[in-house]
């Protein structure tokens, strides 16, 4: 496995060299506490839905425009250059999301780490800080990669006759059930995280997990929720584990439905 999701200690001994992001509510960081240094640049920040107005973005849930993510970034003092270590306090889902949102506008892949657990986790084992670093404002470089996961519902509707690849729903069971693209599998993001720890399974578990949902590493794994947030959880999982073939459908099924495109129910 790499060290895209890493354990704690791994942070604990990086302290120093880590720009670490805490995704949570500000009254949270304000008022809780954090993992001292983080800087907080709230999860709402950077959803499109906050900027719609202004014509940034595709919609709720969805990227928020280079523009703002640069802008929040900067002022946040993280460079393109930077490690940067992501948490929230809802098992990752949330920092998954912010982690994602860096890659697809450049920052590199190498240099995004997710906390393993969150900020429950952290705290019954680590030290905590109510106040906000100084940070000294930066320019925040974006670049668009050469290779993007992003794919778009004409490559969705190809793919789902496609014998090399799996459509997986990381939605709860009953949206499943109630509707799903066709051909669909239903392995809903919290099955790879352990309640108790608060981060993720076993990687045996969660290997088990995925195949027996058909989900292994020789097949092209296509991803979708309702608007992107849940697919980013289990997007950095797969590339913890090493799958190498992965697809991301960024307009999920909120766009697939409002497109008209067909359903299935179970």
């Amino acid at each position: 496995m790499s060290d895209i999701v890493v354990p704690a200690s791994w942070v604990v001994d990086r302290l120093d060299d880590l720009r670490v992001v805490d995704v949570r509510d500000p009254w949270e960081y304000d008022g809780i506490g954090h993992v001292p240094g983080a800087v907080n640049i709230p999860f709402d920040a950077f959803r499109a839905d906050e900027h719609a107005a202004d014509g940034e973005g595709g919609g709720e849930g969805m990227l928020p425009g280079e523009d703002v993510f640069a802008d929040l970034l900067g002022e946040a003092g993280i460079a393109r250059e930077d490690d940067v270590v992501a948490y929230d306090d809802h098992h990752g889902v949330f920092a998954a999301r912010f982690l994602v949102t860096a890659e697809l506008y450049g920052h590199p892949t190498d240099r995004l780490h997710l906390l393993d657990g969150d900020f429950s986790a952290w705290q019954r084992d680590h030290e905590t800080n109510g106040d906000a670093p100084d940070v000294e404002p930066t320019t925040y470089d974006i670049r668009a990669p050469s290779e993007t996961p992003l794919v778009d519902a004409d490559a969705v509707a190809a793919a789902i006759d496609d014998p090399d690849t799996v459509i997986v729903d990381t939605r709860e069971d009953w949206e499943f059930e109630e509707s799903h693209i066709p051909g669909a599998v239903a392995v809903d993001w919290r099955e790879l995280v352990d309640d108790e720890t608060r981060g993720l399974k076993s990687r045996e578990d969660i290997e088990a997990i995925l195949a027996d949902a058909g989900i292994t590493p020789d097949k092209r794994v296509l991803l979708y929720c309702n608007t992107a947030r849940r697919i980013s959880h289990t997007y950095v999982v797969l590339r913890h584990l090493g799958y190498s073939d992965l697809a991301f459908y960024e307009g999920s099924l909120t766009e697939w439905e409002a497109a008209g495109r067909p359903v299935e129910s179970a």
